[in-house]
């Protein structure tokens, strides 16, 4: 396992990534002053996005297709999800912004032998995670 988002997981029988691009920013902003540079504030943490980027051929064993519907079904509900890697260590609540994919060497059924994917995830609210428990609560009130 590479790493899991909520109940799917990122691995050689789903979908591998070979990059995991993580940025960071910090809030700062700033205030114009007559004759001097502007005057910056902290002001608490900015965006956090993880973009992660990789390669399924389910011909060679890599990955299956079905896999990319599975994160577009996961975005489509707009909910937050955990995103854990193998290790173990928990980097936050993150929503799906956007799924990429660049299907190539296609058969004569349009079927791609090689698809490349770019998935980008945002941190939101860690109290924005939705488990499963949750879920079935509301359910069982309405």
């Amino acid at each position: 396992m590479l790493a899991s988002l909520d109940q799917f997981v990122f691995g050689l029988s789903t979908a591998a990534y070979l990059q995991l691009q993580r940025r960071t920013n910090w809030k700062h902003p700033t205030s114009s002053r007559v004759g001097a540079r502007n005057a910056r504030q902290f002001t608490g943490a900015g965006d956090d996005s993880i973009t992660l980027s990789g390669l399924l051929a389910p011909d060679d064993g890599i990955g299956k297709l079905a896999s990319i519907d599975e994160l577009r079904k996961m975005g489509d509900t707009g909910d937050a999800f955990a995103f854990v890697d193998g290790v173990g260590n928990v980097y936050g609540a993150f929503i799906i912004e956007s799924v990429d994919e660049t299907q190539s060497l296609l058969k004569s059924n349009g079927t791609p032998i090689r698809l490349e994917f770019t998935i980008n995830l945002m941190r939101v609210d860690d109290g924005l995670v939705r488990s499963k428990t949750d879920s079935s609560t509301k359910a069982d009130e309405q």
